[in-house]
This record gives structure tokens, sequence and C-alpha cells, in this order.
């Protein structure tokens, strides 16, 4: 099947509804059999692990399961497992993985609360976390260890965009015994498939494109045969489990996902565009570009992109940076993205980018184009920048009249 057609179709069932088009919201905790043989025959699914048992509502009902069956025939893995939100997939699926006295890779790009997930919790039960540059420096090969356990993973990486060479970084971890485990959440199952480049483990914050329309919390590991008994013992270990109508609203989002991406994607490439011609930006960070540093790369493994990317702005100070955001109309100023919104959110590089991996010297921000029209967002952002520029024009000519002021 095309992936248009995957999405319309994969978890879906119909004929075990009573004809239903979509799987019905399924609120259970108790399962009941009818009989001692029934009972046996619901542990022994249980105990086989066959996909769509239904045994108790922790180990997931029939909605649960439409959503994972969708996610790993998208992403081309193994098997599939639904948490309450993408940081519960992460912490879940590392420590599934690590043990005391391994050594983890974590790209210092990845989303902060992984890192600090690492830092705070995983260091405490005896695990090496080291940060390393995703993009230059030293390679993987030089950093893996004896004990290295796991590479972590995020292409592009969280607000500075870096694109990873993944399947390089998948064949020496493998090489080593490490597994890869991958942030795709912006790739998403439909423009970038992580099983084809090497990939062990992929995770996905469903909150963002899967469910589409900022009304839920999800998040989604998808894993290899080799990383399935592992994750998903650890997943029930901890009692992970995610609600039914979350993930019904994630699996009606599926359905929609490549129409919207593809809005995201042009409207996004469109007012990066724009961006770029302005004289009060610095820089722009969009993977499809090709003034991006890893534009080839991303041209080689990915079939598309999203509507997320940076703005470095020319931008002296804070005040002048609120001006640009406070002018704002369209974009909303909070975190998360993937909905249907336009959103804005400052950033401050984190402590690895330094020197030619972070020459800019202006504010940044990042971006995320939602489905309004992009005319109307890049007149948005035109006011945002003439306030900028006023507020930089004040600034300059009191710095003017107070050196005038010290030399009378």
């Amino acid at each position: 099947m095309k992936e248009s057609t995957k999405l319309v179709c994969a978890g879906r069932h119909p004929e075990r509804f009573g004809g239903v088009v979509n799987t019905p919201i399924f609120r259970a905790s108790t399962i009941l059999a009818g009989s001692m043989a029934e009972w046996e025959e619901m542990k022994r699914a249980r105990a086989a692990e066959e996909p769509g048992a239904t045994t108790y509502g922790r180990y997931g009902t029939p909605t649960t399961h439409a959503l994972e069956e969708a996610i790993a025939a998208l992403e081309g893995g193994y098997r599939s497992l639904v948490f309450p939100s993408g940081l519960a997939a992460v912490s879940t699926a590392l420590t599934a993985l690590l043990s005391a006295g391994d050594h983890i890779l974590v790209t210092d790009s990845a989303y902060s609360p992984t890192r600090s997930f690492l830092e705070r919790v995983m260091t405490r039960f005896g695990v090496e976390v080291e940060t390393y540059d995703p993009v230059g420096g030293k390679s993987i090969e030089e950093l893996l260890r004896p004990n290295t356990r796991v590479v972590y993973v995020e292409s592009p990486g969280s607000e500075t965009f870096d694109i990873q060479d993944i399947p390089a970084i998948s064949a020496a971890a493998h090489k080593h015994g490490a597994y890869v485990v991958m942030d795709n959440t912006w790739g998403t199952p439909l423009y970038y498939k992580p099983f084809a480049q090497g990939v062990d483990v992929s995770i996905q914050a469903a909150t963002k494109y899967i469910v589409g329309h900022s009304d839920a919390m999800l998040g989604v590991v998808t894993c290899n045969r080799d990383t399935w008994p592992l994750v998903k013992q650890t997943t029930q270990d901890m009692g992970q489990t995610a609600g039914p109508d979350d993930i019904y609203l994630a699996l009606r989002g599926l359905r929609t996902l490549e129409v919207r991406l593809q809005r995201h994607g042009e409207s996004g490439l469109r007012v990066a565009q724009w961006l770029e011609r302005q004289p009060q930006v610095e820089a722009v960070l969009h993977p499809a570009l090709p003034s991006h540093p890893g534009h080839a790369l991303w041209k080689r493994d990915f079939t598309g992109a999203c509507g997320l990317f940076s703005v470095v702005l020319r931008a002296s100070s804070k005040a002048s940076l609120e001006a640009f955001v406070d002018a704002l109309e369209h974009f909303g100023l909070g975190v998360s993205w993937g909905g249907y919104e336009s959103l804005v959110i400052p950033f401050t590089p984190g402590k690895g980018c330094t020197g030619a991996r972070w020459p800019y010297q202006g504010q940044a921000v990042r971006l995320h184009v939602g489905l309004e029209d992009p005319q109307d967002l890049i007149d948005d952002l035109q006011r945002g920048l003439l306030a900028l520029s006023a507020r930089e024009s004040r600034a300059q000519d009191q710095e003017a009249s107070a050196a005038q002021a010290c030399s009378s």
C-alpha cells in the first residue's frame, strides 16, 4: 500500500465492531471470561504476546491495540506500545535498555527533558551518561566504550535542527553491540522510516503531529524484534498505560496526518524562505533549505519536512525579542507543537552549541507554522520584525544620546 492508503487503513478492523469505521473507545479495566476454558485461553494469549489480546485494561484494549498496530506498520517496526506522554515513552524505553554500569551516548541536541531524565534519574542508578556533538567533533566510533549500551539520536535536533547521519551511527553502534534509540517526532512515521536506517527503537511524542489538534498527551515506542521483549516487559513492570479517550484522538488524527503535514510543510518552507530574505534575520535553521548545513543528509534520508524550524533574529537585547514576540497575533506563545495552530517560543542554545556549531549572535526563536494561510503568517511576522527594528532603533538612539552626553 502507498503511505496515504496505509494511514487510512492501518489498525482499522470494522469487521470486529459491527462495521463501525473507527475503532470505538473501550473504557475498561476488568475483562471477563465466560468460562474457565476461556480464562485459560486469555492467560495463554497474554503469555504468548499475541497482538490484540485483550486480557486486562492495563495491557491495552482494542482501542490501544489499534493505534499500536497502525504506528508499527507505518514506521516499519515489529511492535509498538502506547504511553501517557512522549517523556513517559522516552523514560520507559531507556529504563528498559539500561542497567547499572552501562554507558549511554546522548546527542546534546536532544529534547531537554530527555537529557534531564538521564542526568537526574539514570545516573542515580549507576548509568554513565555522556553527551556528544551530533554533527561534528569526535565520531561516534571514537566515543563508544565496551560498556556503551545505547546511542540516543534525534534528527533534526530540538531547537538547533542538526541533522544526524543515522545509518552511519547505527552501523558503528551495532558493530560495538549497542542499541540505537531515536526520537522521530519531527520526521513522523510518514517522513522518516527509522528501522530502514538501522534504528532499534523509535519514539514518537504522539502529542504532536499524530494527535494533531493540541488536545491530548500521548507517546508511542516502536521496537524491532530484539528490543521488543525488553521494552514490553519494563512497560508492564512500571504500570505504564494510556487512557482510551486520548488514544482515540490519536487514531482520529492519524487518518489526516498526510494532508495536514503537506500543508504544514509547504507553508513552513514558504515562511522560512521569506524569513531568509529579511534584513532583521541572521539565520533560518530549516533542514529543507539549501542553506542548512544538514540539507544534503535531510534530502537523502527524509521524504518531507514538517512545520517546525528555528530562526535567529538580529536582536541585540531581550527587549527587542520581546517586541517581536508581543507584536505577533497569529503565532501563540507556548510550548509544544504539531497542532493546527502556529506557535513561537524563544530559546537559548544548549551548552554544547558553541563555536562553529552555533556561530550566531542574535536572539533565537523556534517557530511552528500551523494551518493558517501562509500569507497571513508572513504578514504577522512582518509586524513582529518591524516592532523589533523599531525597538533596536530606539536603543541605538539612546546609546548615541548617552555617548554624546558623556563626551560633552
